[in-house]
């Protein structure tokens, strides 16, 4: 098998990897909380799914210093 003569120029490393990166998936709006979250999912931050509660989100309580 051939092997390279000479070593690829990062440019043209990256050049070649242009396609294979992650892509983001989509996301829908709340209706609720208008917050974003992934369709057909439950709610992560208000807990509603379909205009239904779903689950009880508990709400973090911040600790006061004495």
């Amino acid at each position: 098998m051939p092997l390279p003569k000479r070593r690829f120029s990062r440019a043209r490393t990256l050049k070649k990897r242009t396609h294979k990166h992650y892509k983001l998936g989509a996301l829908t709006v709340c209706l609720q909380c208008k917050n974003k979250k992934v369709p057909h999912h439950v709610c992560p931050t208000c807990g509603y799914y379909r205009g239904k509660q779903v689950v009880e989100i508990k709400i973090k309580e911040k600790k006061k210093k004495r």
